[in-house]
């Protein structure tokens, strides 16, 4: 009886994994099948993002100081070459991380233009 209760589950567990492509297996022990979403990012990595940004000349020190208020904002830098700041910016979400570039970034004064580069997997 229990290696008929064995088989079942077996089976069971390579049914719903067949069938439910959008899901991974996480942990199967003791009869309990346990998933997890996966998504196209890494699940386990808040959102991520790297924003370039361009700033009116000689405005880089003010946009700098704008951006450390910024909730979001992990790391700004001050940069040479094509742009002038580069931020690391991260959130719970990827629609609150489109909304800081978008609403906050963006619309600060003396901020020129953006290059958003988002993060699909962090260095282990």
């Amino acid at each position: 009886m229990e290696e008929t209760e064995e088989v079942s589950f077996s089976k069971l567990t390579f049914n719903l994994i067949k069938y439910v492509s959008e899901f991974e297996t996480s942990i199967v022990q003791k009869n309990i099948l346990m998933l997890k979403p996966q998504l196209s990012l890494r699940s386990c990595v808040m959102p991520t993002a790297f924003v370039l940004i361009n700033t009116e000349i000689g405005s880089e020190t003010d946009v700098l100081k704008e951006l450390k208020k910024v909730e979001g904002v992990e790391e700004p830098y001050a940069v040479y070459g094509v742009y002038d700041i580069v931020a690391r910016v991260t959130a719970d979400t990827m629609d609150r991380l489109k909304e800081i570039v978008t609403w906050r970034i963006r619309r600060l004064d003396k901020v020129r233009s953006t290059l958003t580069m988002i993060v699909v997997e962090e260095k282990k």
